[in-house]
């Protein structure tokens, strides 16, 4: 775990699920630093009701297949 940086490792505190906020918002186009920041958001203000919405994000990053490659 030390070679993690530690905002990078505060990611680690949630539990991987099948989707996440960077998959649906821009997947392979974003940068490691963007990812990073979203999975930071999605750590800091996790609700039922977000996961409902990229729950509902998933379906059209995978049907609109943009930043996938």
């Amino acid at each position: 775990m030390q070679q993690y940086e530690p905002d990078a490792l505060r990611r680690l505190h949630v539990r991987p699920g099948m989707t996440g906020l960077w998959q649906v918002s821009g997947r392979s186009d974003l940068s490691w630093e963007e990812s990073l920041r979203l999975d930071l958001r999605y750590v800091d203000n996790w609700s039922p009701i977000g996961d409902l919405h990229i729950l509902f994000r998933t379906f059209r990053a995978v049907t609109g297949g943009s930043g996938a490659y």
